[in-house]
């Protein structure tokens, strides 16, 4: 590998790491208010999930996904796995 190739992989690693922290930020962002939210159910006896706000959300984050250039099928991937891992926080919040 030549200086070059490497002084532009690690160029470009270092934006992917800034990246991932820059999204586990937003992630801890999310959560607060998720967790907000599971609160609010709990106190209300509203039940921990809501399929018709998740299927709204799933089809707004495709539709973004297609214009970020994204596959909408990662992104609903994604989608469904922050999902129950909050449905999974507001059924803890209840008890």
């Amino acid at each position: 590998m030549t200086d070059a190739t490497q002084a532009e992989l690690e160029e470009i690693r270092a934006s992917i790491d800034n990246i991932d922290a820059a999204l586990i930020h937003v992630l801890a962002e999310r959560f607060k208010y998720t967790k907000r939210v599971g609160r609010l159910k709990a106190d209300h006896d509203l039940p921990p999930s809501d399929p018709a706000r998740e299927e709204r959300q799933i089809t707004r984050l495709r539709a973004l996904a297609i214009e970020a250039d994204l596959d909408p099928a990662f992104a609903e991937k994604f989608l469904n796995f922050i999902v129950a891992e909050v449905i999974r926080h507001h059924e803890d919040v209840r008890g």
